[in-house]
């Protein structure tokens, strides 16, 4: 049976695990921290900057996950 991770280099698969590392940091920030967000949100004036900027934090980082968990694995989309 060939091993999946053998074409992966170590640089990739040290992508990965930073960036799955701080996705699962940020979402158990974001669960633990659920009740802040929210009092954020309900104050007004320009503090919905705080979670939009979360949205963009999460999918920066859950997006970069996913790009290298498919590159290690070999996925490639067609061109």
């Amino acid at each position: 049976m060939p091993n999946i991770l053998s074409s992966a280099t170590s640089k990739q698969m040290t992508k990965l695990i930073v960036y799955g590392v701080a996705s699962l940091v940020l979402y158990v920030l974001l669960y633990l921290f659920e009740d802040e967000v929210l009092a954020f949100t309900e104050k007004g004036s320009w503090f919905f900057i705080i979670p939009v900027t979360a949205a963009f934090v999460f999918s920066f980082s859950h997006g970069n996950f996913t790009s290298h968990f498919w590159d290690v694995l070999g996925i490639k989309a067609k061109k």
